[in-house]
């Protein structure tokens, strides 16, 4: 017989930037910041994302697109893999994500791939990490682990072989 399972989902919306502590505050600002670098001449799509190490070095990331699609990446892979390829062994202890130009009282949160991987760092480093997605002059959308945004993931349980009995 089947069971009836609930996913309940955790977040905190703050009302505006200023509601923040300062540190945050500022992670938000460099990710918008970082949208400016982004090259999105297809989609148009500027996203800007920052993360903060446990160390307290931050790391930005903007999406970079390519005429062959699939072969671009967004704002919060590139701050990630960034940040992991020189401290392999660092902890992501937040990640700030802006779109500056969706106003309004959404903000935009990461797409699956990203979603995915974010969710496999928090493995990799064995601790959540704190996601804050702002629109600008608006609402901050903050989750405690990027777990949060995907239940039930896939992981590297899933690619184990089996034995045969």
């Amino acid at each position: 017989m089947a069971a009836n399972r609930k996913i309940a989902l955790h977040y905190l919306q703050h009302p505006s930037w200023s509601a923040l502590p300062k540190e945050d505050r500022q992670l938000l600002e460099l990710a918008a910041k970082a949208a400016r670098n982004a090259y999105a001449p297809y989609s148009k799509f500027k996203v800007g994302a920052a993360l903060r190490m446990e160390e307290g070095e931050v790391v930005p990331g903007s999406n970079q697109e390519n005429a062959s699609f699939p072969a671009g990446i967004c704002a919060e892979r590139t701050a990630l893999h960034a940040a992991l390829a020189v401290m392999p062994d660092s902890t992501v202890e937040c990640m700030a994500i802006v779109v500056p130009q969706v106003r309004g009282s959404r903000p935009v949160t990461p797409c699956g791939i990203c979603r995915q991987a974010l969710v496999e760092q928090e493995r990799r480093q064995k601790g959540p990490i704190r996601l804050l997605m702002g629109v600008m002059r608006g609402p901050v959308i903050e989750t405690f682990s990027a777990d949060t945004l995907l239940p039930l993931s896939f992981d590297s349980s899933h690619l184990a072989r089996r034995r045969k009995a």
